[in-house]
């Protein structure tokens, strides 16, 4: 389709008409359309995002391949509601959405004009067939200083690898909104031999690479009625890593001949649209733009007040391609700066120049407003790990170890703009780390700059004995702590005074039932960057 149609459509989705009840169509009424769930995200103080997505017929990846599907129209009218109860007593929005196949049948609704800081309700509804009933809020006035904030950040959440009882237990967790920073699918089809670690649970879905095949990945994972719950507890803030397309892809650059990656990522990142809360504006160029850089664009904003700025960094889509590593070849997985000179290259970014400028500008706003706590809400571990002493060192090529002098050029944009307190959030790589970020990364015990908290992954195995964890700590004077040996995720009590990080470890991944344990928790006081335990 051409790029002007693709974004008539993509706006026509996102549209909301008032509608009287009389008017609403009853097609495919009792049919459970909605096996998919809904979702909600990008809170402002005014309003949010709605998401669901309609599916007919069994779940692709629950059953045998090849199973007939039963296909729905090309465009199905969806109607919403959003009421201030339970009970939709008091709706103060309601409308119409449109369903459209080109977006595979996933409905954006962007709801505007309500109230700061307040809880909502909604739903969505085709013929008699109706959502579970959801709750969502706005953010609060920008003007504000709320008192407390709860959010829990996840990521890592491979099918196979593990049930996601991390969710049952995060709706009990009292959470203003969910930071999820990437790897929500996986593109893997199951192993062909038995891997190192026991599956949970198995799926019949091939290699994603097209679009159809990446729609099917996220149609799977969302049938798990865990993490349907907690899309339902709150809004998710959202990004994504690399396999939403391919393991450790860089850029424009994966494994194979060009233009057929460039094919596969485009047909990720649509699908990634369509399967996230994201607002229209999104598409900066429309579906049709898609590879090109900043089709998509996931980096954003997001204000609670003066209380915190969220800058939702994107370390995939603009990066350079890893050091050493040859294109349409994998990465080489760790170099020695020693025999990858490329490493250092001072051009090499692993945001992008034009983000590392937005992001500049973002903290010294944050600093000119008087915002509290400065996020950085990104994919990976941002600090510093080796394992080895000088000349035998090796450093990570996919990670920030990757790009050292992209990684001082943002501590020296904190250092210049002086925000009042920064924190980095990370996820990817299977394992809760807690640093002090020093100021310079040369020297570990320089003055401290920033916290960092990257969580361990919600499912997704680690490869880390606990021996090569705690071998960082020992190593590593800015690691406080290293863990590997289990998932769960991360919860921040954030207020004015301070910022408290639980890192919460399921018992046994392999269990859907499994309980949930404190691992560690950790406090940062405003004013006093780097953590101390709690």
């Amino acid at each position: 389709m051409q790029r002007r149609e693709l974004i008539r459509l993509a706006a026509a989705a996102a549209a909301a008409t008032w509608q009287p009840r009389w008017s609403w169509s009853a097609t495919l009424a009792q049919r459970a359309l909605f096996p998919l769930g809904v979702a909600s995200g990008a809170p402002s103080p005014d309003g949010f995002v709605l998401w669901t997505r309609l599916l007919d017929g069994p779940v692709p990846g629950t059953v045998p391949a090849g199973t007939p599907r039963r296909p729905l129209p090309d465009a199905l009218t969806v109607r919403w509601e959003v009421a201030e109860d339970e009970g939709f007593r008091r709706i103060v929005r309601r409308g119409q959405a449109t369903a459209l196949a080109p977006l595979g049948h996933a409905v954006h609704v962007e709801v505007a004009g309500l109230e700061p800081d307040r809880w909502y309700f909604y739903r969505f509804m085709h013929g008699d067939a109706a959502t579970p009933v959801a709750r969502t809020r706005t953010a609060p006035a920008p003007e504000a200083l709320p008192q407390r904030m709860r959010l829990a950040f996840a990521s890592c959440q491979r099918w196979e690898h593990g049930h996601y009882a991390a969710y049952r237990h995060m709706v009990d967790e009292d959470l203003d909104a969910v930071l999820f920073l990437g790897d929500y699918i996986y593109e893997y089809a199951m192993p062909a031999k038995p891997p190192r670690h026991p599956l949970a649970r198995t799926h019949t879905l091939p290699v994603a690479t097209t679009l159809a095949d990446y729609r099917d990945r996220y149609a799977l994972y969302r049938t798990d009625a865990d993490l349907q719950a907690a899309h339902r507890a709150c809004p998710w803030i959202v990004t994504w890593d690399d396999h939403e397309v391919q393991n450790d892809y860089a850029g424009l650059f994966g494994e194979g001949p060009a233009e057929g990656f460039l094919a596969r990522r485009n047909a990720g990142y649509q699908a990634f649209y369509e399967n996230m809360p994201l607002r229209a504006s999104a598409l900066r160029r429309g579906l049709g733009g898609l590879g090109t850089l900043d089709a998509v664009r996931v980096h954003a904003r997001y204000g609670w007040g003066r209380l915190l700025d969220f800058h939702v960094l994107d370390t995939r889509q603009y990066r350079d391609l890893q050091a050493c590593r040859a294109a349409g070849a994998p990465p080489e997985g760790s170099v020695s700066p020693q025999a990858c000179p490329p490493l250092r290259d001072p051009a090499r970014s692993l945001l992008g120049m034009e983000q590392e400028r937005w992001l500049a500008q973002g903290l010294a706003q944050d600093a000119a407003g008087g915002v509290r706590w400065s996020v950085l809400a990104q994919q990976t571990l941002f600090s510093q790990r080796n394992a080895r002493a000088w000349p035998e060192e090796r450093y990570s090529t996919d990670t920030w170890d990757g790009y050292p002098v992209a990684r001082q050029r943002l501590l020296d944009a904190v250092a210049g703009a002086q925000p009042r307190n920064t924190v980095f959030l990370g996820g990817d790589i299977h394992q809760n780390y807690v640093c002090r970020v020093p100021a310079d990364v040369a020297d570990a015990r320089s003055p401290a700059i920033a916290s960092e908290f990257c969580g361990t992954s919600i499912a997704s195995a680690s490869h880390v004995t606990p021996e090569q964890a705690q071998k960082m700590v020992q190593r590593n004077p800015h690691v406080l702590l290293a863990r590997a040996d289990q998932r769960g995720y991360g919860v921040a009590e954030v207020t004015p005074s301070g910022w408290t990080t639980t890192l919460r470890a399921v018992q046994d991944v392999a269990r859907a039932d499994s309980a949930v344990a404190t691992q560690a928790r950790f406090v940062v006081e405003d004013g006093v960057p780097g953590p101390r335990p709690a």
